[in-house]
């Protein structure tokens, strides 16, 4: 039995409509087949649509943040070999 839901999901728009390289919007991390039937959907659906986009999202900022640390650390300056204590 479905729970009675007394407030309809909203949409997780925030109205960056740009596709990512695997197919989610870069605003709301919805697939092309969420964003298009959003309306049909369910309450409980929509739920689960919502909680998928938030993986997606805490994994694009987990990435975007490995990459950031990767690029300090190329960019520190490497000491020189002969100056090292034996």
């Amino acid at each position: 039995m479905e729970q009675l839901e007394f407030f309809d999901v909203p949409s997780p728009c925030i109205g960056v409509c740009q596709v990512n390289n695997r197919g989610y919007c870069k605003g709301c991390f919805r697939s092309r087949e969420e964003r298009f039937n959003w309306l049909k959907f369910t309450p409980a659906q929509r739920r689960e649509v919502i909680r998928l986009c938030q993986d997606r999202k805490r994994r694009v900022l987990a990435a975007a943040r490995k990459k950031q640390l990767e690029l300090e650390l190329e960019q520190q300056p490497v000491p020189p070999q002969d100056s090292l204590p034996l």
